[in-house]
């Protein structure tokens, strides 16, 4: 079963049984409350934010607790069972085990998983399972069902006694208990080739097939799509027996071949030059036009046998159109995608927010959890070690930030998906703007590989520092606002000082990234006179420090009263505007606002 599978631990009486579960899955990790089950894999403080987490991002959950725990954290975020990972509740003595949410996605296998390895009993209740072997509805991977509509009735008809007949030959299916009878009104077809579904039959297909493509440099989708579903329909073979689409990898990063992936529901693998002109030998049109070009003789022929394996075969030659080529070949068994060729690389920027899991959001942690391994500062790695365990991470120190991006595009450019993690928002003095830099500038001044220029780029937004400080105090940034970093590492002073001049000037709340270091004590003192000259001494300020982690502090004071010894590198300094406001409230706790002028438009109206 997935070696990902997160255990979770709440309490020292079910650490014993955790341990037999982990002893049985190879390469699944402990998860631990950290003030009761210390020193475990993974620890964490919030129990009902870290199991939504783990959810949000896909990861197979066997709680051994309570399953009102698990039901609880998850009740608001359960959308779709064809698409949520297993959950699994195991009693604290191992002797119940339950998949909480269905038998969908390898639930009720690997609940039987963990009942044989506790000699316990999997209390699994999806009637399919449980009657006839086989969960109709959920076919295993590599296959496709058509007619998913018709699955429930189907099956319905098979658990009140109705035989069926079997027509084509799929393993799964031989080892299940289906009533079968050659004379059944009820059938289940098994092909490649398209064949319309209907209430009395389930339609199969192996997905067998890999369409290969070549195309021009901006070949319209469009053009590409109709002329692979016109090669199809032609065979009579149907789109969902494609098990993935192949083509060059000078082609990774072409909009149309990708369209067509989406289209069709199946990845886009690619492979070398090199890799397809090995099946010249076997090529129904080869091309020494095609060779001199791109160094192959056969771009969507040679992507369609290179990913079908030397057993697969040609079922249609290559057809072309103005601008592209499609060849579909066939292996003898469905296939698996990961294991042929590469996928195109794709680095996701993700910004974690100030370090609560409960700021971070669900694109943040699904795409964590989607990557291959993951790029950053040691600490920002830690944070979200939950979602990162198993994966290799790649540790980077403090000023090291170029070095950092550019491994990180590098190893996506050699097809793996890689998270490059920043705290709060990564667009903001963080590492977003050094990846396109990076991509921008050539490679002989510094910037990245050719490979690396054909990865796809997703972007997470966070919650950046200015925006949680203003959060836990009230509402400062209620108005016009700037943020300035005052390091000077790699922005000269003089640049600095012009835009504080700039914010004095146009009574702007300031957001101070990077107030002070040990080396650096003098600008934050210097911003304080320079804003003073255009606001009250009496303009608040708010200092937060170590914003969504342990000693979280926020604290109020004014510009006037500013001082650098109360600030350090981990804090946040909003400076408001002449409009903003400090409020202590009843419970002795104060707010801060900026208006927008509400109340003169009301007195206006008045």
């Amino acid at each position: 079963m997935d070696a990902s599978a997160a255990i979770l631990v709440l309490t020292p009486a079910a650490l014993a049984t955790a341990r037999r579960i982990a002893a049985a899955l190879p390469g699944a990790t402990l998860h631990g409350l950290a003030h009761r089950v210390p020193g475990l894999d993974v620890p964490f403080a919030e129990t009902l934010n870290h199991i939504r987490a783990l959810y949000q991002a896909g990861t197979p959950i066997i709680g051994v607790c309570a399953s009102g725990i698990l039901i609880r954290a998850l009740a608001a975020v359960i959308e779709d069972k064809r698409s949520e990972p297993p959950v699994i509740a195991v009693s604290e003595d191992g002797e119940s085990v339950v998949p909480l949410l269905g038998g969908h996605r390898g639930a009720n296998s690997l609940a039987r998983q963990v009942a044989g390895a506790l000699d316990a009993h999997a209390a699994v209740t999806t009637q399919g399972d449980t009657a006839l072997g086989v969960a109709l509805d959920s076919p295993p991977k590599g296959w496709w069902l058509a007619n998913p509509e018709h699955a429930k009735g189907v099956m319905a008809r098979l658990l009140a006694g109705e035989p069926v007949r079997i027509e084509g030959s799929a393993s799964w299916l031989t080892r299940s208990r289906l009533p079968v009878s050659d004379s059944a009104a009820l059938a289940i077809a098994v092909t490649e080739k398209a064949r319309a579904a209907t209430p009395d039959t389930l339609v199969y297909h192996p997905q067998c097939l890999v369409v290969g493509v070549g195309c021009a440099r901006g070949c319209p989708p469009e053009e590409l799509a109709g002329l692979v579903r016109e090669a199809l329909a032609g065979a009579g073979l149907a789109e969902g027996a494609v098990a993935l689409v192949a083509t060059l990898d000078l082609k990774a990063d072409e909009p149309a071949v990708h369209a067509l992936g989406r289209a069709l529901g199946t990845p886009v693998r690619v492979f070398p030059a090199s890799r397809l002109e090995e099946e010249a030998g076997r090529l129904a049109n080869p091309s020494d036009v095609v060779f001199a070009e791109v160094g192959c003789h056969g771009v969507s022929e040679g992507a369609a046998l290179a990913a079908s394996g030397t057993d697969g075969a040609l079922v249609v030659e290559k057809r072309k159109s103005a601008n592209a080529t499609v060849a579909v070949a066939r292996a003898p068994a469905p296939l698996d995608p990961a294991e042929i060729g590469r996928a195109r690389g794709r680095l996701s920027v993700i910004g974690i927010g100030p370090g609560r899991d409960d700021w971070r959001t669900p694109q943040a942690s699904r795409l964590l959890a989607e990557a291959d391994e993951a790029v950053g500062y040691s600490l920002y790695l830690d944070i979200v070690a939950p979602l990162i365990q198993g994966k290799p991470r790649h540790a980077f120190p403090l000023g090291a930030e170029e070095e950092r991006v550019r491994f990180a595009l590098e190893r996506a450019g050699e097809g793996r998906s890689v998270a490059l993690v920043s705290s709060g928002d990564a667009g903001i003095y963080a590492m977003g703007a050094l990846v396109y830099e990076l991509l921008h500038r050539p490679q002989e001044e510094g910037g990245v590989s050719d490979a690396a220029r054909r990865i796809e780029v997703v972007n997470a937004p966070g919650i950046s520092a200015l925006q949680a400080a203003s959060a836990l105090v009230g509402a400062p940034l209620g108005h016009d606002f700037c943020t300035i970093s005052l390091s000077d590492l790699l922005t000269p002073w003089e640049a600095i000082e012009q835009r504080l001049k700039a914010a004095a000037l146009g009574d702007f709340v300031v957001a101070f990234y990077n107030p002070v270091s040990k080396r650096r004590r003098t600008q934050l003192a210097a911003a304080r006179e320079i804003l003073l000259t255009g606001r009250p001494a009496d303009t608040p300020v708010v200092l937060g420090f170590n914003l969504g982690r342990e000693g979280e502090t926020i604290t109020v004071t004014t510009l006037g009263e500013l001082r650098v010894d109360d600030v350090d590198m981990l804090t946040t300094v909003l400076v408001g505007s002449s409009a903003s406001r400090a409020v202590m409230t009843g419970a002795g706790r104060p707010f801060v606002y900026t208006p927008r002028g509400y109340a003169k438009r009301i007195e206006e109206k008045l």
